[in-house]
């Protein structure tokens, strides 16, 4: 777990860092994309421009407000970057939820942090996953963005079993530059995301 730390904290100094998933890109699976997506611009090429980790305290937040913070420390952990609380838009009297109150935490990975989360999530972390059979085909919005949910953070190699007291779920939301779903699904395949054959 403190390798881990330390090498995002040398990620964030060296300004010439370059993950391996981003020189893949940049030198093969660039010019694979021109060709295979019949692209005459090499511009015209998606790309995958961010990420986003969402977990949901939920109603557990709101009879003890830890719940929030332990999510944040855990997605601190996974994601090497210091995630923002969100707040909920509505009051729900049923729920004891107030207007404003912290109900969960979000991280936004760009750059080589983003690269570095793909490389951990698709080696380590989804073969960790228990049955685990590949990602839906179904799951693009039809704008060529991805997103599925983790059922649990314990997947992630930087979180230390004997220290968790509560299993959290994640969202993890792809955002791409690909056109439509085809090119997204195509760009995603060629990072070796288990993504199932519809």
């Amino acid at each position: 777990m403190q390798k881990n730390q330390e090498r995002f904290y040398k990620m964030s100094e060296d300004l010439n860092y370059i993950p391996r998933l981003q020189q893949q890109y940049n030198e093969v699976i660039q010019k694979e994309l021109l060709l295979n997506l019949k692209l005459s611009n090499i511009f015209e090429v998606p790309k995958i421009s961010k990420i986003v980790i969402n977990i949901g305290a939920g109603s557990q937040s709101v009879s003890d407000s830890k719940k929030v913070n332990d999510a944040a420390a855990a997605l601190e952990l996974i994601s090497g970057q210091k995630p923002v609380k969100t707040a909920a838009k509505k009051a729900i009297a049923g729920f004891k939820l107030r207007e404003g109150m912290a109900v969960g935490v979000k991280v936004t990975l760009r750059k080589a942090q983003m690269y570095e989360f793909i490389d951990r999530l698709i080696n380590i972390a989804l073969p960790r996953v228990r049955d685990f059979d590949g990602l839906s085909s179904k799951s693009f919005d039809g704008n060529g963005n991805y997103a599925f949910g983790i059922k649990e953070h314990l997947i992630f190699p930087e979180i230390n079993y004997e220290s968790v007291t509560e299993i959290w779920g994640m969202d993890v939301i792809i955002n791409t530059t690909a056109k439509d779903d085809e090119q997204a699904l195509a760009l995603l395949q060629s990072f070796n995301f288990p993504i199932k054959k519809k």
